[in-house]
């Protein structure tokens, strides 16, 4: 008897589950969407679409409906120069005699000396102007939207008792952004459709094939943003020829009704009812080391090809394949908080961020907006080897903030933070095939800039050229950030992290513990001893900050800085775990261990803080942005509130020194922080400070924040901040860092009940959770790959309806049983 009610229980659980996995999530995503009542009046107003490639910011205007247009391998520049400054490693001696004599002023001087050429830029492709003629109509019922779940844009509106309405949506089935325009009455359109761009363009009429094309080429180099010493900023023209990438931009109308000219200066539709704009894209770019020009790609024949494809289409059957391709990633992973439904959904987005920065309870915008980095990541990383970059996929100036390139200091790691977590694997590879072009030129600038004969090395700064060198325009960058060589290290634990997400060991063979080995060999060659015999590194910087040193003497260079020892100790460790799975190359792992042995440690300071530099020194800047020292912290797991708990108490004093406020990533990565000392209040505390509206109006909150359209706010627009912040709610509510799904770690007070299915943990677990009153109520895990699954939680849990050996701990307790491939297992309260 007792049997069968514990059977029935299971079963009615198992129903409970598979109810909120299949029915709650689709009430759920359907509420998600970002709602105004206006037009936008600024780019951080408007709203990105994109199909990892192609990328549009619809601004939702009236009478004049701006499109402006990216694409993601559209960059200034061509193949690097892979020696721009011969004399480098000859400098590396007398820098390091002069950092181990103390003479910081010599060694910033010298350093100098190192350093190469800027990273090229990003660039906008064009604007896509839709002009409707309406005459001197009234407008009622204004509306646009962002629907996530769809993947679309939809402006709607009425005038003299016509209903327009438009859908845009950048279609990755197809490669092409789709534009949709009705009227409720026939032949209501009349528009004007024209191009413009920033760079070169040649406009081409095609009236057999209703398109308006776009030919263009961009600048062969553009200094960054902040670098104002060269008269000419922006070079167009390239006297060798392999440098100005090719672009092709087609506007082709199919017509229900109606009619179309067309010239050079546009299209125009008249007296039409349904319209249908078909935009596709193509640049010439063929890989990180051919010419543009001369090795270039055919990009009229690409973008003809696009549009060839969608041309022939239904329009609904291309909306209905674009959002079956969507979802078929985003719905992976669905969220509710408090057991409520969104009450504020048809509220403006923009209002509601209003509250919400000034105390407003409204847990469905935090669940929005962690779906929102979802979303964007799906939208800005789907092109082979091209990585997110600064600000995604979109971007409207010639010369973009920081070039929009990929900041290896930390910004392009953050962008991949919640790739694997939040299911989104597949959003993972632009990044890890990126890794693979620049293990090449890394692996020449460490010969060329530092006589290392092994291994790749990454500085600050790349580009899609995958630069890899010391920026600062040969002498002119402050080393602080320019001369910082951690970058592959860093970098190659994306690739560790696939593995350890997916258990590929295809993949770690021959992609993952390649990447790793040559960052290693590379970082052996570069450590070199203290007077106390310790590994160190040397030039050393935390980046972007400042100390000081001899009374007020300011100073970024060091030896040995914590954050430097900790990605060296973390690849080490990732090394000699990845050998245990392999069992080979035991030689080199035996020389990592040792060196391993010698590193310099990590040092308690005297006011109980992680120390971030080689000596106790005063931070010029003691709440600074970067937070480097705490890398062991998170992204690593060198620092732990389970294993290390006298580090993690220093980890936490830190960030108490450091303070709550900061850029809008810098925000996002305190929240990851937070959450990984298991302190889901102060997590959830900097996760509202993410969440602070910033305007471009010049009532600007102190600090970052995000957008009225929830673009991340640095400001200006860095997108790493989004990544971080859908990361952070991850690590609030799953981690597994340790070999073990730790179940609802830092769960803030504030999300008192809740559901999330989806998140994956290491070891290709996949987990869903309900909780009540702060307490887990029930845990869905399917096992992927089968093997041991360690789960810790706050209190002992069933598993499939039977009580499993339970250690209980300082954290709670933890319990192991064994997995099948595919198999789903329901964990509940202990009765």
């Amino acid at each position: 008897m007792q049997k069968n009610n514990v059977t029935r229980t299971i079963g009615w659980l198992f129903v409970l589950m598979l109810q909120s996995a299949v029915f709650t999530p689709a009430i759920a995503q359907s509420s998600l969407q970002l709602l105004y009542d206006k037009p936008a009046q600024k780019w951080t107003e408007a709203l990105p679409v994109g199909n990892g490639q192609l990328g549009a910011m619809v601004f939702g205007g009236i009478e004049h409906e701006l499109l402006q247009l990216n694409e993601a391998t559209l960059w200034s520049g061509g193949p690097i120069n892979p020696n721009p400054n011969p004399a480098s490693a000859s400098y590396l001696p007398k820098v390091r005699e002069a950092l181990f004599a103390g003479k910081y002023e010599e060694a910033n001087r010298l350093v100098k000396k190192m350093q190469g050429l800027y990273s090229e830029s990003y660039m906008p492709m064009g604007d896509v102007h839709i002009e409707q003629d309406l005459g001197l109509a009234t407008v009622t019922d204004y509306q646009r939207t962002l629907k996530l779940a769809d993947a679309m844009a939809i402006t709607s509106f009425t005038a003299n008792g016509v209903q327009y309405k438009r859908e845009v949506f950048a279609s990755a089935a197809h490669r092409n952004l789709i534009v949709r325009i009705t009227a409720s009455k026939q032949g209501q359109l009349n528009l004007r459709i024209r191009a413009s761009s920033l760079m070169r363009i040649q406009p081409v009429a095609m009236a057999a094939q209703q398109m308006l094309l776009i030919k263009g080429k961009a600048p062969a180099h553009v200094d960054p943003n902040y670098f104002r010493v060269n008269k000419e900023p922006v070079i167009q023209n390239d006297t060798n020829g392999c440098r100005g990438m090719r672009f092709a931009m087609g506007i082709q109308v199919a017509l229900q009704d109606g009619s179309l000219e067309i010239d050079t200066s546009g299209l125009q539709v008249s007296n039409g009812t349904t319209v249908t704009l078909h935009i596709s894209a193509a640049t010439s770019f063929n890989g990180f080391d051919k010419c543009p020009d001369s090795e270039g790609k055919d990009e009229l024949a690409l973008m003809q090809q696009y549009l060839n494809v969608t041309k022939a289409l239904p329009y609904f059957q291309l909306r209905s394949k674009h959002s079956e391709a969507f979802q078929h990633y985003f719905n992976r992973v669905t969220m509710w908080l408090n057991e409520e439904k969104d009450a504020m959904v048809a509220v403006p987005t923009d209002q509601r961020l209003e509250a919400y920065t000034k105390g407003a309870n409204d847990p469905g915008l935090e669940v929005l907006y962690f779906q929102y980095g979802r979303y964007l990541l799906i939208s800005s990383s789907q092109t082979p080897n091209v990585p997110a970059n600064l600000q995604g996929i979109w971007n409207k100036e010639l010369r973009a903030p920081w070039s929009s390139n990929y900041t290896t200091n930390i910004n392009v790691q953050m962008n991949y933070w919640p790739a694997e977590a939040t299911n989104l694997a597949e959003m993972h590879q632009p990044l890890l095939g990126f890794l693979n072009k620049l293990a090449v030129t890394g692996a020449v600038t460490a010969k060329n800039f530092y006589n290392i004969n092994s291994g790749w090395v990454v500085n600050h700064n790349s580009d899609i050229w995958a630069l890899s060198n010391p920026v600062g325009d040969t002498g002119k960058g402050d080393p602080k950030w320019a001369n910082w060589a951690m970058g592959a290290n860093w970098l190659s634990r994306h690739a560790w992290e696939h593995y350890q997400f997916t258990g590929n060991k295809k993949f770690l063979k021959d992609t993952a513990y390649p990447l790793m080995k040559g960052a290693a060999q590379f970082t052996l060659q570069w450590l070199i001893p203290d007077a106390n015999g310790r590994l160190v590194t040397a030039p050393s910087t935390s980046p972007e900050n400042d100390y000081y040193y001899d009374g007020n003497k300011k100073t970024g260079m060091t030896i040995a800085s914590t954050m430097d020892m900790s990605i060296i100790k973390d690849l080490f460790d990732n090394l000699i775990a990845a050998q245990q799975v392999l069992q080979s190359d035991k030689a080199f792992i035996d020389s990592v261990q040792q060196a391993k042995a010698l590193l310099h440690p990590f040092q308690i300071g005297s006011k109980g803080q992680l120390q971030e530099w080689y000596n106790d020194v005063v931070d010029v800047d003691p709440e600074h942005r970067h937070v480097s020292h705490l890398y062991a912290l998170y992204p690593a797991k060198l620092i732990s509130a389970t294993r290390t708990p006298a580090l993690a108490a220093a980890a936490k004093q830190t960030l108490l020194m450091r303070g709550d406020g900061g850029t809008g990533w810098s925000l996002g990565w305190k929240v990851n922080f937070w959450a990984r000392l298991l302190d889901g209040d102060h997590a959830y505390k900097l996760y509202r400070n993410l969440m602070r509206l910033v305007r471009e109006d010049g009532i600007v909150m102190s600090g970052g924040g995000i957008y009225p359209n929830m673009f991340d706010a640095h400001p200006p627009f860095q997108i790493d901040g989004n990544f971080a912040g859908t990361a952070g709610v991850s690590e609030m509510l799953l981690q597994s860092q340790d070999n073990e799904l730790h179940l609802l770690p830092a769960l803030p007070t504030a999300w008192h009940s809740g559901h999330v299915s989806g998140l994956v943990g290491r070891g290709n677990f996949v987990v869903s959770l309900t909780w009540q009153n702060n307490a887990l109520q029930r845990a869905g895990i399917q096992s992927r790959n089968g093997g041991v699954c360690v789960v810790r939680s706050a209190a002992p849990l069933l598993v499939n309806g039977m009580a499993v050996a339970a250690e209980k701990t300082a954290i709670g307790y933890v319990m192991r049983f064994n997995t099948q491939a595919g198999k789903y297992y329901l964990l509940t309260q202990k009765p």
